[in-house]
């Protein structure tokens, strides 16, 4: 039986090289290719992969919000994150998105169909960078120390938030993206800027990126 594979991925010549490489496998099939996160969601609703390859900085909704959406619309379907980045944070919001692998961009592509197997076999798999920055156990993976930042004192949630404030989306249209109520995104906002002690967007978002919590 073939393993099924969502590509989601904005650039389409990383969507095209990769399909066309998987096609030369004889036990993984791409059933989907897109290039948002919003698609992604979609597309493995649609068609109930074995895993989704998930790039992280993709237009629309935030890779992270996608992902819990994915397990919980799809149990079963694994989750592996892709990223040119592999920041503490990021790899902590992974994991908490239920994330069963976590790969830098820069891995050959071999080892990305050898992840495709080991998460699709029930496994975990993560870059020798990212794995640097673990602890494995009977548990699953967890970050090895604390992030210890003033970052660290933001939720999974208000670092969402963060990220569409450096995309320079309004709290209306943060609020529309991430289905929650325009109320709830101001106050997100409010105390996202009280813990950092920052305020105006503008601020808030070189802080972020500058911390590697979000791309320019």
């Amino acid at each position: 039986m073939s393993i099924t594979v969502v590509l989601a991925d904005d650039h389409a010549m990383v969507r095209q090289s990769l399909t066309s490489y998987l096609a030369g496998t004889p036990d993984i099939r791409v059933v989907a290719g897109v290039a948002c996160a919003d698609e992604a969601i979609g597309a493995a609703i649609q068609h109930k992969p074995n895993v989704v390859l998930l790039d992280i900085d993709m237009p629309g909704m935030e890779a992270f919000d996608a992902a819990r959406r994915i397990r919980s619309q799809c149990p079963e379907t694994r989750l592996v994150i892709l990223s040119a980045f592999f920041h503490d944070r990021y790899i902590a919001q992974a994991l908490e998105a239920g994330a069963s692998g976590y790969l830098v961009k820069a891995e050959p592509v071999e080892n990305i169909v050898k992840a495709i197997r080991e998460v699709a076999g029930g496994m975990a798999c993560f870059s020798p960078e990212v794995r640097a920055r673990l602890v494995i156990g009977e548990g699953g993976a967890r970050m090895g120390e604390p992030t210890t930042t003033r970052a660290g004192q933001l939720s999974a949630r208000e670092l969402e938030v963060l990220r569409y404030v450096v995309r320079g989306l309004s709290n209306k249209e943060i609020a529309a993206t991430m289905h929650l109520a325009s109320r709830t995104v101001d106050h997100h906002v409010a105390r996202i800027m009280h813990k950092l002690d920052i305020h105006g967007r503008v601020s808030l978002a070189r802080f972020a990126v500058r911390e590697g919590l979000a791309e320019a």
